[in-house]
């Protein structure tokens, strides 16, 4: 076990976190923001407080299952934890759980189906009881790119495709006998329809097909459903990063490169899976090659047309722009694209920024890769840089980005080290847009960022939390009040 500080985000007061050493500092602040309270989060006694009582509820229930050492053990071997309103005892939220497919790799067969099974089975169970009156839980899968990778399998490829319509067959068919199950000792909410497909006949990994032919007949003797919905796929959340999930549901890779600068771990495995080393793959790549393959946008609508099926509750399918006249069209980049990788400080943060450039040497995507944040912040740095890769991508200037985020406040702020473009940023988004403005426009006259109080934070001349968007210098109150409305409470 080790000890760290951490915070649900950057502004948030750490607190104490104690969890398996193994496990990096995104679990660090995904646990501290889970678990409800401001002080100590320590991993067993917080597990135990939402254990016990379910596992107390099935001992009256008549439930002859070892659920609690289950629940232990898969959150242990991180193949799956509960999602929020479990942790916190929140009635109002969906309860669910979130399984890493990566974890239930299996260096022998590939993938191990039992065991992916019985947590499909032992979470609709913990589900159902730490909520029993809701007949709505999400069983929900996460990292199917991290498992494809370990597997050495394409994510853009029909093996890739039949893969995931197996996995999914054994999560509706298992999570369906669980419901079933539970419909007996609490009533039945809805009927056991089995209005989902057969899986393939075949897969590429020994025994997976099977595996989802036996879940689905299993299935097929059900009578009643406890629950009306039982499968998802969800945006990553915090559960997802106690898991140490990197790509959320069934998305594919985004970039190969890890907040750390250094390769991902599903990088890493692809590259063991085809037996490469890390300078093998380098050498490919300076010679031409692309050791790392890039899934295409069409490859993720095809993997969600594959889930589809079989899930209940989906994302929103990843369509291209409308090809209309007035439609603006997206210029694709290509699979293997030039870039460089900032690695630099602001105000004692650091961060990664990454760029992926066209054939033409302009800018078509950017990462930015945070260091030591909280999982709820780099979730949002993640997405707002994939909106903007999107923007770029599809016509909108780079000067566009510029003026709308150049000089906007918030912290962290302050001094920047190592990047001799900027020397200093009023927020991490100023910075990123003062330094892609001057590689990518060549600006070098827009103002320096002006040092304010809130840049001396850390610095022992002020203590009070980084300033905020929402932090506007000193108006009147008539002012304040023509520039605000109030649009929900």
């Amino acid at each position: 076990m080790r000890r760290a500080m951490a915070g649900a985000d950057p502004d948030a007061p750490p607190r104490l976190v104690i969890m398996p050493a193994a496990w990096g500092d995104e679990a660090a602040a995904a646990l501290a923001e889970l678990v409800p309270g401001t002080g100590q989060a320590a991993l067993a006694a917080a597990a135990e407080a939402w254990i016990r009582p379910i596992a107390e509820r099935a001992l009256r229930a008549g439930l002859e299952l070892p659920l609690a050492e289950r629940l232990h053990r898969m959150l242990l071997l991180r193949h799956g934890a509960p999602t929020a309103p479990i942790w916190q005892a929140d009635h109002r939220g969906v309860p669910g759980f979130v399984l890493n497919l990566a974890s239930f790799h299996d260096a022998g067969d590939g993938f191990d189906a039992a065991s992916f099974g019985e947590a499909v089975e032992t979470a609709v169970m913990a589900a159902t009881l730490a909520a029993p009156a809701a007949q709505r839980i999400e069983v929900a899968v996460a990292d199917l790119a991290g498992l494809l990778a370990a597997l050495g399998i394409e994510y853009d490829s029909e093996a890739s495709l039949a893969i995931a319509r197996c996995i999914a067959a054994i999560l509706r068919g298992r999570a369906e006998v669980a419901s079933g199950a539970l419909a007996q000792l609490f009533g039945h909410v809805a009927p056991a329809l089995l209005d989902w497909p057969a899986p393939p006949l075949g897969a590429p990994v020994v025994g997976l097909a099977d595996a989802a032919r036996v879940a689905r007949q299993a299935a097929a003797t059900v009578n009643g459903l406890r629950h009306t919905v039982l499968t998802a796929i969800v945006a990553p959340g915090a559960a997802d990063a106690l898991l140490g999930v990197e790509t959320g549901g069934i998305a594919p890779p985004f970039s190969p490169l890890a907040a750390t600068g250094g390769l991902s771990r599903t990088a890493r495995a692809w590259l063991a899976a085809k037996g490469k080393s890390a300078e093998a793959a380098l050498a490919e790549m300076l010679a031409g090659g692309d050791p790392l393959p890039t899934p295409s946008v069409a490859a993720h609508r095809a993997m969600h047309d594959a889930v589809a099926p079989f899930v209940q509750v989906m994302p929103a399918r990843p369509e291209p722009m409308p090809q209309g006249s007035d439609a603006l069209r997206r210029r694709e980049l290509p699979a293997r694209r030039t870039g460089y990788t900032q690695k630099a400080s602001v105000g004692g943060h650091r961060l990664f920024l990454r760029t992926g450039e066209y054939d033409d040497g302009s800018l078509g995507e950017v990462e930015i890769a945070l260091h030591k944040e909280g999982a709820a912040f780099r979730g949002l740095m993640d997405n707002f840089a994939v909106a903007v890769s999107l923007g770029l991508q599809h016509g909108v200037p780079l000067e566009a980005f510029v003026e709308a985020f150049t000089f906007t406040r918030f912290g962290p702020a302050g001094v920047v080290e190592g990047d001799p473009a900027v020397t200093r940023a009023t927020s991490l988004l100023d910075y990123t847009f003062r330094h892609l403005a001057a590689n990518y426009l060549g600006r070098r006259d827009i103002p320096e960022a002006e040092a304010e109080e809130a840049d001396t934070v850390g610095n022992g001349s002020r203590d009070h939390a980084p300033l905020l968007p929402l932090d506007l210098p000193p108006q009147s109150p008539r002012a304040r009040r023509r520039g605000f409305r109030v649009v929900s409470t």
